[in-house]
């Protein structure tokens, strides 16, 4: 048996709940209450702040954990309902031991038992709460067995059909000397603490973060079954099982103590709507923008901005980085019904949401790439209204491209990253205090891609001045002329992509971009288009209202004439820039060609690179005669293999939307092969990648560690478009 480090867990886990701060949404994000007392059932108590798996973890002592049963509705159809459609039992026999990747039972561990109140099972580790992933607790009730692991962060040992998953598709796969390399990780073998040694325990809890509804018809095979076709779900558990076999000599952290910035954030969502009757099952794009938000009470107002946090520090001798974010964003909305009906509805339709993240410890691998293990947050809209909705996040696995500091006490200047989550939109009642669940009213799965460049107080936008930019973005517009379900539209779906330049003096933008357009008409008939954007547009700085006072920090305004004021919405968007003006991002919000994001990366001599692999993330939109199809594209991987050359590695997963079929495909994952590509520099970081009708067309940075594409492509009746980044793996 491996040694147990309840104490130690406890310690740096409160460490890493509560560190770093920004004065403004980063601080929100971590007084967020996330307790829950008692054994409450999540049905009945969804609440914000928190992730979908409502903890049962009250009046536990550090080496207790409790134990909730939950089966299929054909187990126990008269069973208490919870989430994802599964009965609450009572478990017949309870059993505790050792294991191995044959998952072997290898003898009992000491522990002893009691019963709860409320009826649950307690069982007490004597040695300690177990960290690795060679303890299991199986449980069973009528003819179903399943198995849980018993390193859960949370204490509150759900053992289900995601459990088991979790089991049967993680130690198999590991070697003998893979396993004891884990174990070794949890026991200190190499004389010093190591960070992963807490992996297992994050993987066993946020399994129970994922949205995923089981069939009342479903027995335990089938169950496990649908949760492997969910390449989301199965993608994320092959990645963290992966991720947990860093050791170490792997984890570094960052120069600064603490590092804040800016988020520039797009979501491109395909899902399923069945918020109005006549509309049920119809499919649904859906486009998400970072926001600010304004606060306003009894004691005056203040502003959230979208951010995120980086601290590092040493706890117990273990090199801790940790994140947390929070990200409010607007949404628009257009339903494709079947018969190529359509219904708009714009960002004055959905009350502002956020995109907020649990914070938790990361490993910066190389100093060049952030991984971890992220859990999103519930939201709730509509408190004061006729429907209040509750929104999940399932968790994502998190594989970002971190630049180089430029001293030991600042942070990297940007974080970049792409990554997948799906969720739902579900009704919720008011029941005293808490809120239950009622119907789903939306399926949801989003694309993400997300720029978080470094905070510098005293920015100034003169810093921009005298500079040329290479540029690409990727920008959606749903037609406004309907803003209900009562009063068909004639809307369109245009999405434009456009690759380019800047030259900026004295805040004006010349603009020079070649433009690729997808569209679909009203008639449901899909069409292409290429074009120019030329012109000129201003850019200036975005003061920033935090909690001391008003100060420039390195968000800007981009308007096409008149420079916006501080606190006024501008023409094109907000955005911000790296404290040394290398890397500029803005979200494009009701411009006149969409919402979207636009990047852009200052213009380089420097040759392009004839070597490297790249993590290659992003996603494309495909419009087809009776489709609809959202492509993400999963930690793919990009290799140059010459000055001439390159291969495309692909990792993707897909949502389908049949339209005359009124049906969503749940996320597929799909491998391919390696793709030869053709690889070409025009100079000034330009670069262009192509096979057949495949192409990308964009721009490298100075040091060659990150690329930017516009994506088109034509795969049978289906016309692509999309945005992606590719950046330097170690």
């Amino acid at each position: 048996m491996q040694p147990r480090f309840s104490l130690i867990l406890s310690c740096t886990m409160l460490v890493i709940a509560g560190c770093g701060g920004s004065g403004d949404a980063i601080d929100a994000v971590r007084s967020d209450p996330n307790d829950f007392a008692g054994t409450s059932n999540p049905v009945d108590d969804f609440s914000s702040g928190s992730t979908g798996d409502s903890s049962n973890a009250g009046d536990l002592a550090n080496n207790e954990v409790r134990i909730t049963m939950e089966v299929p509705g054909s187990i126990a159809p008269d069973a208490e309902l919870t989430r994802r459609n599964l009965r609450i039992v009572q478990p017949d026999r309870l059993s505790v031991y050792e294991t191995n990747p044959a998952l072997q039972n290898l003898g009992s561990v000491d522990t002893s038992t009691r019963i709860d109140s409320n009826g649950h099972t307690i069982i007490t580790f004597a040695e300690g709460l177990p960290l690795a992933p060679d303890v299991i607790i199986e449980a069973s009730y009528g003819n179903i067995r399943m198995r849980a692991f018993a390193a859960d962060a949370d204490q509150d040992v759900k053992v289900n059909p995601f459990s088991e998953y979790l089991v049967r598709n993680t130690l198999p796969d590991y070697t003998s000397g893979e396993f004891q390399s884990i174990l070794d990780c949890v026991g200190d073998a190499g004389g010093q603490l190591c960070l992963n040694k807490y992996v297992w325990s994050t993987i066993a809890d946020q399994v129970h973060d994922f949205e995923i509804d089981i069939p009342d018809s479903a027995n335990l095979d089938s169950a496990l079954a649908l949760l492997d076709d969910h390449g989301d779900f199965a993608s994320y558990v092959a990645s963290m099982a992966d991720y947990a076999l860093l050791n170490d000599t792997s984890s570094g952290k960052i120069s600064a103590t603490s590092a804040d910035y800016n988020s520039v954030f797009l979501g491109v969502e395909l899902g399923q709507t069945f918020m109005e009757s006549s509309l049920s099952g119809s499919g649904q794009w859906g486009v998400r923008t970072a926001q600010e938000e304004l606060v306003q009470d009894t004691n005056g107002s203040a502003y959230i901005y979208p951010g995120l946090t980086l601290t590092s520090f040493d706890a117990f001798n273990i090199k801790v980085t940790s994140l947390a974010s929070d990200i409010p964003y607007d949404r628009e909305t257009l339903i494709h019904q079947a018969g190529n009906t359509f219904f708009s509805r714009g960002a004055d339709q959905w009350e502002l949401n956020t995109h907020a993240s649990s914070p938790g410890a990361a490993t910066l691998l190389s100093d060049t790439r952030l991984l971890a293990g992220r859990a999103l947050y519930q939201s709730i809209t509509g408190r004061n209204s006729s429907r209040i909705i509750g929104w999940t996040r399932n968790p994502y696995y998190l594989d970002a491209y971190t630049s180089t500091p430029v001293d030991d006490t600042t942070g990297p200047d940007r974080l970049v990253s792409g990554y997948f989550s799906s969720g739902k939109a579900i009704e919720l009642q008011a029941s005293g205090d808490s809120l239950s669940r009622l119907e789903v009213l939306e399926n949801q799965h989003v694309s993400v891609l997300e720029l978080d460049l470094l905070r510098q107080e005293g920015f100034d936008a003169g810093t921009l001045d005298n500079r040329h930019y290479n540029v690409v973005y990727l920008a959606l517009q749903f037609d406004d002329g309907a803003l209900s379900p009562t009063a068909p539209s004639t809307a369109t779906l245009t999405v434009e992509s456009g690759v380019g330049s800047w030259q900026i003096i004295d805040g004006s933008i010349t603009q020079s971009h070649t433009t690729d357009t997808v569209l679909r008409d009203n008639s449901g008939a899909v069409g292409t288009a290429t074009g120019t954007r030329s012109g000129t547009w201003t850019l200036s700085d975005r003061t920033s209202r935090l909690s001391d006072q008003d100060k420039d920090i390195g968000r800007l305004n981009l308007d096409i004439t008149t420079e916006s004021s501080d606190f006024e919405q501008p023409d094109l968007g907000i955005g911000a820039a790296t404290p040394d003006g290398t890397m500029m991002a803005f979200n494009l919000d009701d411009s006149p060609f969409g919402d979207g994001l636009l990047i852009a990366a200052e213009r380089t001599g420097v040759a392009a690179p004839s070597s490297g692999r790249y993590r290659l993330q992003g996603l494309t939109m495909g419009l087809g005669a009776d489709t609809n199809h959202l492509r993400h594209f999963d930690n793919a991987e990009l290799s140059i293999t010459s000055a001439a050359s390159a291969a495309l590695t692909l990792s993707t997963l897909d949502i389908t939307h049949k339209v005359s079929e009124e049906s969503v495909s749940s996320p597929v994952l799909n491998n391919t092969p390696d793709m030869p590509l053709a690889y070409s520099a025009s100079g000034n970081g330009r670069v262009e990648l192509s096979n057949g009708d495949l192409t990308l067309d964009g721009f490298h940075t100075a040091d060659g560690d990150q690329f930017y594409f516009r994506i088109r492509n034509t795969t049978g009746d289906e016309e692509q478009i999309g945005l992606v980044i590719a950046t330097r793996l170690p």
